[in-house]
């Protein structure tokens, strides 16, 4: 499917779903606490989903109501599934499932989409065979899915370098449940805010790590403990609010973001402040958990914006430094070059085909904005949040913009068209 995005003035209110990063831990950990969760608005994206079929296959028993999943959790009983899991295109999910399946007496296949296939699990697989599991990829020479989990994780001490965060926390989710005592290190550790959201998570459903450092880079968890059932609601999704926000600045609009919770421990609600340090004209209010966006305002690069922390919002800022007038960096990109695509080369491809002037090194990108884009047809290469990008990007290009694989853009932020075009947008897609 493509979608076909012109220029465009927004008006309205916008209401984002819930995050994805915060849906996935609650539902697995509700797989493995002992009682029945009640989880308020899940996100029911692609990768939402798959975490929850995946809870399943492991015997957690699921309702799926409008706005609400009732998770019967099997605690330390979960059992080894029927079939293989497939985690579709959700990073997230394969490392956090591939731990819970080193608890279980018995052997689990774990896959994915092609994207899944291509990213490196090796570590973690590494890393449960540290600690008693048995680990290992189904093709030689592979450090990607398939791989196959064989229990009983014992504990023991671990090390990570920190690259992927999803590594440490998937072994933290877990490591309540074994047999023994876990030590984890962690060399410079990236992504913190997940970390924290990960730990946030554990507390919630009544577990905290006998020992975790302020920086990070050390955790110890008891073994032998349990999660115990809670209910919980889902906050909105700040990598998805980073869309509707960036279409909202870059065109002449007025449009109220509502149900943003600025106390969040997400990392990318930090894409506001550095919008607002680029002159875009926006409004935080936080008591009433929305924002106010005056949009059309020239933004001014000459800013470097860190990204170690916040890897999911490059696509999003980007396409705001091609509207800014001046140059904008963007560094601690190395980590955003293994997500689903190769973020950092596929963004420089794809809005240089609209004329924007990119630069980009290992772990760097320069966008010398200012520049008028014109439209052409671009490829998401399957990757969701770089389907969104470039749509927004067409907002404020001259001509049409058409990206093809639109329909990808499912995964993190269901009827993401539907909701621009209601403020709008009048995004056309075709197959």
């Amino acid at each position: 499917m493509y979608s076909i995005s012109r220029k465009a003035s927004l008006h309205g209110e916008v209401i984002v779903p819930g995050s994805k990063s915060h849906t996935i831990r609650s539902v697995l950990l509700a797989a493995m606490a002992e009682g029945k969760s009640v989880i308020n608005n899940p996100l029911t994206s692609d990768d939402g989903l798959s975490a929850l079929n995946a809870a399943r296959a492991f015997g957690a028993e699921v309702i799926e109501e409008p706005g609400v999943w009732i998770v019967e959790g099997k605690g330390k009983k979960l059992h080894v599934p029927e079939n293989f899991i497939d985690t579709k295109n959700s990073g997230t999910t394969t490392t956090f499932v591939a731990s819970m399946a080193a608890l279980l007496d018995g052997y689990t296949f774990i896959t994915g989409d092609h994207q899944i296939r291509r990213r490196p699990i090796k570590p973690l697989a590494d890393a449960l065979n540290e600690l008693g599991a048995q680990a290992f990829l189904t093709r030689p020479g592979a450090v990607a899915p398939p791989v196959v989990i064989g229990g009983k994780m014992r504990g023991g001490r671990v090390s990570f370098s920190g690259f992927n965060s999803q590594f440490i926390s998937s072994i933290l989710l877990s490591s309540p449940l074994a047999e023994g005592d876990t030590e984890i290190i962690v060399e410079n550790p990236l992504e913190k805010p997940y970390l924290q959201m990960t730990l946030d998570w554990m507390k919630l459903y009544g577990v905290v790590p006998s020992e975790a450092s302020q920086d990070y880079k050390y955790f110890a968890v008891k073994g032998n403990q349990s999660y115990k059932a809670v209910d919980s609601t889902v906050p909105s999704d700040w990598s998805g609010v980073a869309f509707p926000l960036v279409a909202a600045v870059t065109t002449p609009s007025e449009v109220v973001i509502s149900g943003v919770d600025f106390d969040d421990c997400q990392g990318d609600k930090a894409v506001v402040d550095h919008l607002i340090a680029m002159g875009a004209d926006i409004t935080k209010d936080s008591k009433n958990k929305r924002m106010v966006i005056k949009g059309g305002t020239p933004l001014r690069g000459g800013l470097t914006i860190d990204l170690n922390d916040i890897p999911d919002s490059l696509p999003a800022l980007s396409v705001a430094a091609c509207f800014a007038q001046g140059k904008t960096t963007f560094i601690n990109l190395a980590h955003v070059r293994v997500k689903e695509t190769d973020r950092v080369g596929v963004m420089e491809n794809e809005l240089k085909k609209l004329g924007a002037d990119i630069e980009t090194g290992s772990d760097y990108m320069i966008v010398n904005g200012g520049k008028a884009l014109t439209g052409a047809n671009v490829d998401s290469y399957d990757d969701h949040r770089v389907a969104m990008a470039l749509t927004v990007a067409g907002l404020f290009a001259k001509g049409e913009t058409k990206v093809r694989d639109a329909q990808c853009a499912s995964v993190s932020f269901p009827r993401f068209f539907e909701l621009m075009n209601k403020i709008g947008a009048n995004i056309v897609l075709e197959e």
